[in-house]
């Protein structure tokens, strides 16, 4: 079984930081992209920014410049530095993880964290 635990949501207000994590346990190889999605409420989910197992990333143009995306391919762990959040961020954060396998490709979730910026 392969499991995502995200942390490090929360409440902050607008022009704050958070820094969310999410590890990647269990029967799980070579993984090549590592994300995070975002989903407001009544809206649909979202992709903030993905990064390869090489490297290169890639991000969404509202979080250009305030967001940064990272891994530590030991750790299977993707980490999501946003900074300078407003109040069009809130939503729930979810890692996603893909690779491939055996022949076979793979996709796993996380559960989601909430970030909620208000004053």
């Amino acid at each position: 079984q392969v499991q995502l635990v995200e942390s490090g949501g929360g409440l902050v207000q607008p022009g704050g930081s958070l820094r969310l994590s999410c590890a990647a346990s269990g029967s799980i190889f070579n993984i090549n992209v590592m994300g995070w999605y975002r989903q407001a409420p009544g809206k649909q989910r979202e992709l903030v920014a993905i990064i390869f197992s090489g490297g290169s990333t890639n991000y969404a143009d509202s979080v250009k410049g305030r967001f940064t995306i990272s891994r530590d391919n030991g750790k299977n762990t993707v980490y999501l530095q946003i900074d300078n959040l407003n109040p069009e961020d809130t939503a729930v954060y979810y890692c996603n993880v893909g690779g491939f396998f055996r022949g076979r490709s793979y996709d796993y979730w996380g559960q989601g964290t909430q970030v909620t910026v208000s004053s």
